[in-house]
């Protein structure tokens, strides 16, 4: 079975910097696509970030585009994001998704999919106070 671990939440104030970071038990491939998504409180799952191992393609959410930042390390079996400018609406738990036959295409959707993910992880709680 594969697990997905999330480590690097934490509570900081607004304008603040966190970094996740999420490693996977199996061997990842080009055909990888990993993702974050947030699930605040009385609120639906929602894609944050998603990286294309094949091609580096990165996805983001239209809320954190020029904040996040999603990277990969393929011989790890890691992917990080760099949360820069943190806002209080950004509190929520977060949480590491992967699928490891995936494509460009399926992963640019599957950030609005979340189903779409076959692994999960058990989420860290990212808090922003203002």
């Amino acid at each position: 079975q594969v697990q997905l671990v999330e480590s690097g939440g934490g509570s900081v104030q607004t304008g603040g910097s966190l970094r996740l970071s999420c490693a996977a038990s199996a061997n990842t491939f080009s055909s990888t696509c990993m993702g974050w998504f947030r699930q605040a409180p009385g609120k639906e799952r929602e894609g944050v970030a998603a990286v294309y191992f094949g091609g580096v393609n990165t996805y983001y959410a239209d809320s954190v585009r020029g904040r996040f930042t999603i990277s990969h390390d393929i011989a790890q079996n890691t992917v990080s994001l760099q949360m820069n400018s943190l806002k209080p609406e950004d509190t929520a738990m977060y949480y590491c998704a992967a699928d490891f036959h995936s494509g460009s295409w399926l992963c640019a959707s599957s950030l609005h999919h979340p189903p779409s993910f076959p692994y999960w992880g058990q989420g860290t709680q990212v808090t922003v106070s203002s």
